[in-house]
């Protein structure tokens, strides 16, 4: 019986694009330098997280952060208010979810397995991790006598939900942009461009519609920072083993003629028999 005409297209069309990923991949020795200076990076941010945790635990009302909000919400505007609405309105939403899932799905039909898991794993992590870190310092939310509130929200207010959950869902993408592909094509350069505005704006979009202080912004993206750190380490350590890697993105890495790039795999000694 022949194959289904559509059947056809749509494998062509993955095809298509797992070549398109693979021509795009970054050698191994680029990750690795990036891998070092990320980790100092973070146990960086860690300590200031720390700190800040701690300072924001004792002295919830802290005046700068009114001063900074107020400055956010001096000149409103009508424009200015659907933008930060916008920018907000996924992690308000089921909206957020379903592009995690979406997006992983994606990596996984064009082969990159390990990554979408990834992708699914550290969002769920981000989450729990929030909701642990808000029980332990229970902040209280701004209010109204203080600052102008445009969107009221529940719940505790360090550190913001919204700024971890894009750090771990665009800014693993942002990285995944950086780590695995090069090039100027055009689905990378939207992925970076968009990933990096989503998460250098969601922290203002926070401020200004009074749901959360500049502090509580500046801990979760220190916090969000650390485990992004984290997550990038583990997966480049499982990627180094070639965990959960296709066998034909395997056997293009070592054709000749194919100009994807794999990681080297870890060196393992042979067991002696006595």
């Amino acid at each position: 019986m022949p194959e289904n005409p559509i059947n056809q297209e749509v494998q062509t069309v993955v095809e298509g694009a797992k070549q398109e990923v693979s021509a795009s991949r970054q050698p191994w020795y680029h990750l690795s330098r990036i891998a070092r200076i990320l980790l100092i990076v973070y146990a960086v941010q860690l300590t200031l997280f720390a700190a800040l945790a701690w300072w924001v635990h004792l002295y919830p009302i802290i005046p700068l952060d009114v001063t900074i909000t107020r400055e956010f919400q001096e000149n409103p505007s009508p424009w200015l208010n659907i933008a930060m609405t916008i920018i907000s309105y996924p992690g308000n939403s089921l909206l957020l979810p379903i592009l995690i899932l979406l997006t992983a799905v994606v990596f996984w039909v064009v082969g990159l397995r390990l990554e979408a898991i990834f992708i699914v794993a550290l969002s769920v992590v981000s989450s729990a991790l929030n909701v642990l870190l808000k029980y332990i310092v229970a902040r209280p939310r701004p209010t109204a006598n203080l600052v102008e509130i445009f969107q009221v929200s529940s719940g505790q207010s360090f550190p913001s939900g919204h700024v971890m959950a894009y750090l771990a869902f665009f800014g693993l993408l942002f990285s995944f942009g950086i780590i695995l592909f090069k090039g100027k094509r055009w689905w990378r350069i939207t992925l970076l461009v968009v990933s990096a505005l989503f998460v250098v704006l969601v922290g203002p979009s926070r401020i200004y519609l009074g749901d959360h202080w500049a502090s509580d912004v500046l801990g979760s993206y220190l916090i969000g920072g650390v485990l992004l750190g984290i997550t990038l380490w583990i997966y480049l350590q499982l990627k180094q083993r070639g965990v959960l890697e296709s066998e034909r993105i395997s056997k293009r890495a070592a054709g000749t003629s194919s100009v994807f790039r794999s990681f080297p795999r870890e060196k393992r000694s042979p067991r002696t028999v006595k």
